[in-house]
Order: C-alpha cells, then sequence, then structure tokens
C-alpha cells in the first residue's frame, strides 16, 4: 500500500514503513492533493485539507508524526471511517526540557552575557548578573498537564524545588507533586506559565486579555503548545505595555513567523522557530512510532494511540468497499 509523507521523516521510521512492504512517497512537482489521492496512509507533519477524505478516496489512516491532531480534520475522518492516530509521550522529554531552558536562560541570562562580552566588556557583561534569578522558590504553572506537562512538572519540582501548579480538565487526574489551580489562580500566582495543552475549541484565546492581566509584572508565559491558545494582540499589547516580564514563544498563530511580526521588535520576548519537540531522540520516537502505528492500521488492526476510536465500523466499511480486507501491504 502507499504511505504518504506530508515531510520527510526519520530514516528509521521509513525503514520500519517499507520493511512492511509499503511504499514510501513524499510529494512530487503535483503536490500533495495529487499524491492523497492514491494514497492509503498518509504521515502527517503539516495541515491536511479539511475535506481531506474527499481528495483521498483510498485513505484508511491519518497518523500525526507528534502529539496534536489539530492538524488533521478529525471529525472528517471519523465520519469517512479514517482512523486517526497520533504518538503521545514520544516527545514528552525534548518539550519538557526545553521549556527548562527556556526558564533558565530567562532567570540567567547566559546568551545576552556572551553576546555582550566581546562588545561591551568583562564588566559591563558582568553586570547583567545582577537581574539573575533562581528557580528554586517560583511558582510555575502549566496548563495541560499530560504526558510533556507531568514531565515538566517532575523536572521543576523534583530537580528545582519549585511550587508547581497545574490545570487540566481532570482535576482528579495530577501527578503527585502538582497542586491543582484554576485558570484565574494560576495565571495570577504562577511566576512562570506553560502553556502545553492541545488546540481545542475550548483552549482556544485562553490566554487572553483577562487572564494575562493577573499575571504579575514580572512573570514570564512560554507557549510550546499552539499559537492559537495565546490572544495574540493582547500579549502584545501586554509586552509592549510592560505589564509581564515577557513571553517565551516556540509556536505562533502564523508559522513561519512573518518577518515584519511585531514580535520581531520587542525586547522581552525569547522567540524560537517550533522546535521544543525536535531533539535528535524524540525525531527518532515520533517517526518509528508513527510507522508502527501506520503498519498496525493498513494491516487492518486498531493502533495503539487511537483518537477517533468511534470510526472503527466506519473503517471496516470504508476497507471492505476498497476490496482490501485481508490485505495487509
Amino acid at each position: 500500500m502507499l504511505v504518504a509523507l506530508t515531510d520527510p521523516v526519520h530514516p528509521e521510521g521509513e525503514a520500519l514503513l517499507r520493511a512492511a512492504g509499503h511504499d514510501v512517497q513524499l510529494p512530487g512537482p503535483d503536490g500533495l492533493d495529487a499524491l492523497l489521492a492514491r494514497a492509503e496512509a498518509v504521515v502527517v507533519r503539516r495541515n491536511l485539507p479539511p475535506d481531506l477524505c474527499l481528495r483521498a478516496p483510498r485513505l484508511l489512516a491519518a497518523v500525526r508524526q507528534g502529539v496534536g491532531v489539530d492538524m488533521i480534520p478529525v471529525e472528517h475522518c471519523t465520519e469517512h471511517g479514517v482512523l486517526v492516530a497520533n504518538v503521545p509521550g514520544a516527545n514528552a522529554d525534548s518539550v519538557a526540557e526545553f521549556a527548562v531552558a527556556q526558564m533558565l536562560d530567562i532567570c540567567r541570562s547566559p546568551r545576552a552575557m556572551h553576546a555582550a562580552l566581546p562588545g561591551e566588556g568583562w564588566a559591563k557583561a558582568r553586570a547583567r548578573s545582577e537581574a539573575a534569578r533562581e528557580l528554586r522558590g517560583k511558582t510555575l504553572g502549566i496548563i495541560g498537564v499530560g504526558a510533556i506537562g507531568a514531565r515538566l512538572a517532575e523536572i521543576a519540582g523534583t530537580g528545582f524545588r519549585m511550587r508547581v501548579l497545574g490545570h487540566r480538565r481532570d482535576r482528579n487526574a495530577m501527578p503527585q507533586g502538582v497542586e491543582y489551580a484554576d485558570l484565574d489562580t494560576l495565571f495570577a500566582e504562577s511566576d512562570f506559565i506553560v502553556l502545553a495543552c492541545p488546540l481545542t475549541e475550548e483552549t482556544r484565546g485562553l490566554a487572553n486579555a483577562a487572564r494575562l492581566a493577573r499575571m504579575k509584572r514580572d512573570a514570564w508565559i512560554l507557549n510550546v503548545a499552539r499559537g492559537p491558545v495565546i490572544e495574540e494582540a493582547a500579549l502584545i499589547a501586554a509586552l509592549r505595555e510592560n505589564r509581564i516580564g515577557g513571553a517565551a514563544l516556540d509556536v505562533f498563530d502564523v508559522q513561519p513567523l512573518p518577518a515584519d511580526h511585531p514580535y520581531m521588535t520587542l525586547p522581552n520576548v525569547l522567540l524560537t522557530p517550533h522546535v521544543a519537540g525536535l531533539s535528535q531522540e524524540a525525531v527518532v520516537r515520533m517517526s518509528t512510532v508513527a510507522a508502527e502505528e501506520v503498519v498496525r492500521i493498513l494491516r487492518g488492526e486498531k493502533p495503539r494511540n487511537f483518537i477517533n476510536p468511534e470510526a472503527w465500523d466506519a473503517s471496516r466499511a470504508r476497507r471492505a468497499a476498497l476490496g482490501l480486507e485481508g490485505v495487509s501491504a
């Protein structure tokens, strides 16, 4: 069967797909649509069209190489019997460590000192340490305490002895050492707020003007989730008016971030190009687990990380209509 890749995957993941007997292709000169029209599965690393199943009449599987499935039209896939899966936890260490690196950079400014030393000299570079802070004793608020949030809480609480507040839909599922907090309390009491939640209609614009106004004047908000979780205009206003300490942003409403975006000129932002989950180790894990899920689905089995299990019966009917019952490659 044909597995379409929206973007390259790690060679280990591609090798797993080929070892199972599948043809693996990237979009050619005719583009992604032409490839999807022939594919039985797609490994997803960019937004798919909302009418995916109409463009891909043979599609059986859409597997996200990552966690967030906002790139996939899940309801549309469910309606048409296309199984959706993801790889939760595969990049949890990578994203959690990245958020810690951001907090350390904010508190200790090693990049700024390095940049200042050649041009400004030893004394002026060293003077930047006057603003240095320790993480110990600070309050970290995590919105979205799933695999990433739980790992971040473990590092922050155990390693840095921070107080950790958490918010998630199931307040009774908090990991040990994490205090549940409603959103208003979390925004008001945290020194660092990390957004690690999926993008849903419920979380879109969650960090709005009213909640940003509750933040401490020296508090920072870090976004390793999705850009639209923050109300962008409200954040830009808060940053321009120095009503909060700053923002460390790895994701944005529009990606790539336009060169003339207001964030580019603000001194109290730390910008990175959506790389929190892209350590070498995480890329291998995400690629191989996504490939394993594709192989499972094309064999006629349920994926382990099943996003739309309600589509199972429709998927069997779709497979039969395509004459693929009993076909695994």
